[in-house]
């Protein structure tokens, strides 16, 4: 076949088997077009799945009437006009292939009113007239009837209604997600789905969070607000003790642009790396914004991707934001959720017991020592004592109270402002015992211990020169590499704490971190890990009766430890029953 220039209608098609993969594809590309028209009220109405119906109608700048051709016209755009325009891209859309490419597999019809115009006007796409006048507000509104009626080999490709909706939802959701100040609206088959008002307040955030990612997730947020010279940071993640099965809630935004990146994803996976139970992943809604000419947006045709100038400083910035916000995360921010910001209160210091604590009966006579307790109980109740008072002065009451019981050896029982807090004692432990072993560790220099006999190994040419590059890296890290050849190293010392490991591997999967994301924090995973199984073996045994004054010292300690939430494998460590839910377990009130 001859070299030949391919028909306008030919090239749109192509050009739509980029974009307008399904209708959420669609829904994508017009929704960002009315966020860029700077639409306060955003609604989306879809049919079977928007198989048969997509329409967007929002409340945006609008467009002129002589322009509207040039809307459905190839490569035309009002959103960058030079080189340097695409270097600095702050709008959403910017390719100008949206609604020639929808509108070459659909029949599109534009309604567009500008701001202060007599009347709208209607065009229909593929249809060789003028616009005609409309009694559309003002706004712009893009009807998408029959997605695909003329290329029925990508129809076949389509799943069902259902799952083509899901994707319209899951799009939905990032886009009323990332732009809070509009306000949105989905319609499926007549019914509404989302009605979300324009969030003006914290309480409408938290409305508008609950209301598209679930109440549990609400309550148990972590608010985030980190910058660092042109990096900042915000939005929410959820306490630990809240993670999913999947990764199917984790909503990323890039200058409010949704995305998918495998550093970001890094990022914040390493951030929760000995606080999540096996197998877990983090829930989050999180956006960073940058200065625009630092990212690249134009390196994917539906714009999912991303990529960084300097992408070593946003993980490492992104990394070190989320790891120590969860470090911070203190047990009465905890107890206060919904929706605390980590620039919440700092644990007041607390004595080491309560009048109210009693010891747990011994184990010989133990109905004498029950009737003692309740008659210590019905003097209480007359008493009016001081204790008695301070009890019932719950701000001076520290976040996890003072221990009463010790429960089968297993349970610390204490009561709290709120009510009662159960303490696994030995999880609890076992990570207050692993963080100042990580403390002692990171104060220390890293001990570094000869081989016997010394590992010779062939890299590639890139890894040779990352190992010549970083001789000081690695000498910290407490390795003692050098190289031999363009292709070959040798490993002569390994920390001292992994000497039993696979030292080759280690080393490989160092500079494979490395060449991918510009660090690695490998030999810290290792290290924590034997902590990690240090501190359970130094970590007070379940079965083990406590005083009270050591209950109270466990609690005290939690109170003041990072990530005391969680034991090393992600398990709680302590529980909140407030008198609320105990009041509902017993029916009082009711």
């Amino acid at each position: 076949m001859p070299i030949q220039t391919l028909p306008s209608h030919l090239i749109n098609q192509i050009a739509a088997g980029e974009v307008v993969e399904r209708p959420a594809s669609v829904v994508k590309e017009l929704v960002e077009n009315s966020l860029d028209a700077g639409a306060g009220s955003i609604t989306v109405e879809i049919d079977a799945g928007g198989t048969r119906l997509i329409r967007i109608i929002d409340d945006g700048c609008g467009i002129e009437r002589d322009q509207l051709t040039s809307a459905l016209a190839r490569h035309a755009t009002s959103k960058i006009g030079s080189l340097e325009d695409l270097e600095n891209i702050n709008s959403l859309g910017f390719r100008g292939e949206a609604l020639p490419s929808i509108a070459s597999v659909s029949r599109l019809s534009l309604i567009s009113r500008l701001t202060g115009a007599d009347c709208a006007w209607r065009l229909q796409a593929r249809q060789d007239t003028d616009p005609v006048p409309d009694a559309l507000p003002q706004g712009t509104q893009v009807e998408v009837l029959e997605l695909f009626y003329n290329v029925p080999a990508r129809k076949k490709f389509l799943r069902t209604e259902n799952t083509e909706y899901k994707h319209i939802e899951t799009l939905f959701k990032n886009m009323a997600l990332s732009h809070p100040a509009v306000a949105f609206r989905l319609v499926h088959n007549q019914k509404v789905v989302y009605q979300l008002p324009s969030v003006r307040s914290d309480d409408d955030h938290y409305r508008r969070l609950a209301s598209l990612c679930g109440k549990s997730f609400a309550e148990s947020l972590v608010e985030i607000d980190v910058s660092s010279d042109n990096l900042r940071l915000q939005g929410w993640v959820a306490l630990p003790t809240f993670n999913r099965s999947q990764a199917d809630m984790q909503y990323f935004f890039v200058n409010q642009r949704m995305v998918r990146d495998k550093l970001i994803s890094h990022a914040v996976r390493q951030a929760y790396q000995d606080v999540l139970f096996h197998g877990r992943h983090p829930a989050y809604v999180l956006s960073l914004t940058m200065d625009a000419q630092q990212l690249d947006v134009n390196v994917h045709p539906q714009k999912h991707e991303v990529r960084f100038r300097d992408s070593r400083e946003v993980h490492d910035f992104l990394f070190r934001s989320l790891h120590q916000a969860l470090g911070r995360i203190q047990p009465e921010q905890q107890i206060e959720s919904p929706g605390f910001a980590l620039a919440g209160h700092i644990p007041a210091s607390a004595p080491t017991q309560s009048g109210l604590s009693f010891q747990p009966p011994p184990r010989g006579d133990r109905s004498a020592a029950v009737s003692e307790q309740m008659q210590s109980y019905a003097a209480l109740l007359h008493s009016g004592t001081e204790t008695d008072s301070a009890a019932a002065a719950q701000p001076s009451l520290p976040p996890l109270g003072y221990a009463i019981a010790q429960l089968k050896g297993i349970y610390i029982l204490a009561e709290n402002g709120d009510g009662l807090i159960v303490v696994d004692m030995h999880a609890a432990h076992e990570r207050i015992v692993y963080e100042r072993m990580k403390q002692n560790a990171a104060e220390e220099d890293v001990i570094a211990q000869p081989l016997l006999v010394p590992i010779g190994f062939n890299v590639s040419r890139a890894e040779g020169d990352l190992v010549e590059e970083n001789t000081e890296l690695f000498e910290h890290l407490g390795f003692n590499v050098e190289r031999l050849g363009p292709e070959q190293i040798r490993l002569r010392a390994v920390p001292a704490l992994l000497k039993n490991a696979d030292c080759e591997q280690l080393l490989r999967d160092v500079l494979a971190d490395l060449i991918e994301h510009g660090r690695s924090q490998r030999i810290e995973q290792y290290q924590n890990e034997i902590l990690g199984t240090m501190a359970c073996h130094a970590s007070v045994r379940a079965n083990r009766l406590l005083s009270i004054d050591e209950m109270n010292a466990l609690l005290r300690d939690i109170e003041q430890t990072e990530r005391s939430g969680q034991c090393n494998h992600g398990r709680p460590t302590w529980k909140q029953l407030s008198l609320e839910q105990l009041d509902k377990l017993f029916l009082r009130g009711q």
